[in-house]
């Protein structure tokens, strides 16, 4: 059975170094949780970090967290629904807002529950997913700074999770005007200039983020340590926290190319074979205990190099060992470094193990 395994010293040791990276620099942070997906054994090694903040897009992962600890501040990270407003208000302290008409409506739910609940304004920085236009960002304010049982906690804005805009120096000075430009026009005060998740950390690093941005969502780098603007590895951080591992259920030395007529596998891919391919070479090729239905091959990296991951189906998965230099048979289990998305794929599914070391 394939399982997923979180290392928890590496996780400390990645939470250490950012915890200390904020600190420094009098920001406030929390941890983005969506990655894990709600589960219970991972979220418990989060909170014994000692974290003060969890993010969530899921208020269901949200409910889990005020279970396992209510002291925890929660955040619902995206615009909320309007069939969630309830739970919204009962298990998030603050949620991400774009729209009158959903703040309104926690507004009268909060009075319902005698709650007082917290705002961020999201901000349209160029990323083109949500986002208030910063030419309409002063009228909508004015809209919403009066209604009762609402806070206003800050200001945020999100980049390169769907265009690919980087969160440059330039574009958080313009998010710190808007901040200025609120304050002066209302005379209030803006807790938090939220700015941005983990793909701002180097700007962190380099120490070339305005002053004024106070706060940010950190997720990609606590579990992957990841500079997302070079692609490289944070130096200081881990980058393996999670790691898969499938067993071999069949090894077979077999041909390099299939034998037959051919038509569409059943991710909707057709094997071609040009007219001088040598169809006379084979490869040793072992059979692993995963699929399609719990992950996605090209966001998985072998621990042995000399692995190359060829292909796979519904729920088995074939690696080339012909290479390798460690000799393998069945029932041994072969280890993959994951990206995001991998680590993603596999915690959304009930049929992957969870573990912790």
């Amino acid at each position: 059975m394939a399982f997923i395994k979180l290392y928890r010293r590496k996780l400390k040791e990645n939470y250490t170094f950012l915890n200390t990276m904020f600190k420094e620099r009098n920001i406030e942070w929390g941890v983005v949780t969506k990655l894990l997906c709600g589960n219970t054994i991972y979220l418990k090694e989060i909170i014994s970090l000692g974290v003060t903040e969890m993010h969530d897009s899921r208020i269901s992962n949200l409910k889990k967290i005020k279970k396992l600890n209510p002291n925890i501040k929660t955040s619902y990270i995206k615009p909320p629904s309007k069939r969630n407003i309830s739970t919204i208000v009962q298990y998030a302290d603050v949620s991400f807002n774009t729209e009158i008409y959903t703040i309104q409506m926690l507004s009268e739910e909060a009075k319902r529950q005698n709650k007082k609940h917290g705002i961020i304004i999201m901000i349209e920085m160029g990323d083109l997913r949500e986002g208030v236009l910063g030419e309409e960002l002063l009228h909508f304010y004015e809209q919403v700074f009066s209604l009762p049982n609402i806070e206003i906690r800050g200001i945020g804005t999100n980049l390169n999770c769907l265009s690919g805009v980087m969160p440059t120096q330039d574009k958080l000075i313009q998010l710190s005007l808007y901040k200025q430009l609120i304050e002066a026009k209302f005379n209030v005060k803006i807790p938090w200039v939220s700015g941005g998740t983990s793909v701002a950390v180097p700007l962190m690093l380099k120490n070339a983020r305005p002053m004024a941005v106070n706060h940010f969502r950190i997720g990609e780098a606590l579990f992957f340590g990841k500079d997302l603007f070079t692609g490289e590895t944070i130096e200081g951080l881990h980058n393996d926290v999670f790691k898969l591992y499938a067993e071999v259920i069949e090894i077979t030395e077999k041909p390099d190319n299939p034998i037959g007529e051919l038509g569409e596998n059943v991710a909707g891919n057709t094997y071609e074979i040009s007219d001088d391919t040598d169809l006379s070479t084979t490869s040793l090729r072992a059979i692993l205990d995963i699929g399609l239905l719990d992950m996605q091959p090209q966001y998985l990296e072998t621990d042995n190099p000399n692995i190359t991951i060829v292909d796979a189906s519904s729920d088995m998965m074939v690696v080339d060992i012909s290479n390798s230099e460690k000799i393998y048979k069945v029932g041994d289990l072969i280890s993959f470094k994951l990206q995001y998305m991998g680590a993603l794929y596999l915690l959304n599914s009930d049929y992957i193990e969870k573990i912790v070391e």
